[in-house]
């Protein structure tokens, strides 16, 4: 029989758990990691929700798959027979959606055999329960269930005892500071809270007797909705945590530091299924990797932002030592509406933030400057590196005819809901946008 498949996903939580050496206390998530593999250098497609998660579910880059805005403020897939369910269910798989999806307006509309809670009920004193049911319920195998955690996402709760900010550290783009430390405290309690409920999924798939013939694919959409990290492309939005374990090799406690993309989960499951890939696929099985077969699979893995609650176009590419990203429209100034609201913003914006200048190109060479803080592109040192970048990017975007090309702005669907990226009030005219 094949096995069955786990997605389990959360909201916002980048890198920021125990397995990848941050102190924030995720015990169940580390039991995941030292029974599985970790991607240590594992990058979202995008550092927004719905185009992250529809390019690991179709395998694709967001434009190409056509979610480039929120599913909830009316963008939507070009076709949602390329989203991963389908394939598995003509291989045989019944699927079953607890939780987030944020891939489309409505669950029903994705085309799940089962949707196990309605759209409201999304936080993990719900999704976990019900998930629990699910595996308790002794459902046909082989399925494919999604269950998706609101957590991390903003609004936090309230810090705990363990959440004391006196001794924690901010995300690394942010100052050390009270404010930022009572952030800091307040993500540490909703960490915990998705660590204990994806935990009580995990102790399902035991008790069940189901967790030998179960991959477990663990995943979030992109970095912590903070200042400089959400919605940029740097390591600090598209980096996110990626545990795989079960069926295949994905075992042993083992950690690959190879490059690799959320776009590589579902020709790995093709792979791994001995299903035929879909010829809209754009990126690569992991399975060389956890075989030894390979010590790369990617030369370069790619992000991208068009809309988020604002229209912000920028692409980026990245290999193992460098970092380019390029804006392709003509503001200079942040665009507010697309970072979060937050006690972290709040001091960002009292420092004088909105009226800080943003380089239209940016480089970083990683093995110096891995928090990517020095921009090079104006060093000529550095003209080589940045012209073959800049190739690498322009190849991508033609490979996948990304509608920047076409110049832009890039039309949003009509009724779509997008801010003015000055101020915070949606508008229905997004063409008007500058």
């Amino acid at each position: 029989m094949r096995p069955n498949i786990l997605y389990i996903h959360s909201h916002d939580t980048g890198r920021y758990i125990q397995p990848y050496g941050h102190p924030v206390p995720t015990p169940h998530l580390q039991r995941l990691a030292e029974e599985g593999i970790v991607f240590r250098q594992n990058y979202a497609m995008a550092p927004t929700c719905s185009a992250s998660r529809a390019a690991l579910l179709t395998g694709m880059a967001p434009h190409s798959a056509g979610m480039i805005g929120l599913a909830h403020r009316g963008f939507a897939l070009h076709d949602i027979r390329q989203h991963l369910v389908h394939t598995l269910h003509d291989a045989g798989y019944t699927s079953a959606l607890v939780g987030v999806q944020h891939v489309a307006a409505h669950d029903e509309m994705i085309g799940y055999h089962r949707v196990v809670l309605p759209r409201s009920q999304r936080t993990a004193d719900l999704v976990a329960p019900a998930a629990v049911e699910y595996l308790q319920s002794a459902p046909t195998q082989p399925f494919f269930l999604s269950v998706g955690f609101f957590e991390t996402h903003r609004e936090f709760p309230e810090p705990g005892p363990d959440d004391d900010p006196r001794y924690l550290r901010p995300p690394d783009p942010l100052p050390d500071s009270p404010e930022t430390r009572c952030d800091m405290a307040a993500f540490h309690a909703s960490a915990r809270i998705l660590d204990e409920g994806m935990g009580r999924v995990f102790d399902a798939l035991d008790e069940t007797g189901l967790a030998e013939n179960t991959l477990v694919i663990c995943t979030t959409d992109h970095g912590l909705a903070f200042p400089g990290m959400k919605c940029t492309l740097t390591q600090h939005g598209l980096g996110t945590l990626l545990i795989l374990r079960g069926p295949g090799g994905f075992t042993g406690g083992q950690v690959c530091d190879a490059l690799v993309s959320h776009v590589d989960v579902f020709p790995t499951l093709c792979d791994l299924l001995e299903i035929a890939p879909p010829a809209w696929l754009q990126g690569h099985s992991l399975l060389p990797l956890v075989r030894d077969e390979a010590n790369a699979i990617n030369d370069e893995v790619f992000g991208e932002v068009t809309y988020h609650a604002a229209y912000e176009p920028q692409r980026a590419a990245r290999t193992t030592r460098y970092s380019y990203i390029r804006r392709y429209d003509d503001r200079v100034r942040p665009v507010l509406p697309n970072c979060d609201d937050s006690p972290s913003k709040d001091l960002w914006l009292e420092a004088g933030w909105a009226d800080h200048l943003m380089p239209s190109e940016e480089l970083y060479d990683l093995a110096f400057d891995p928090q990517e803080r020095r921009n090079l592109v104006d060093d000529p040192a550095m003209a080589p590196a940045l012209a073959e970048m800049r190739r690498r990017l322009l190849r991508w975007m033609e490979r996948t005819d990304d509608p920047l090309l076409q110049g832009e702005p890039v039309p949003a669907p009509s009724g779509a809901q997008i801010n003015d990226p000055d101020g915070l009030s949606p508008r229905e005219e997004p063409q008007v946008i500058p």
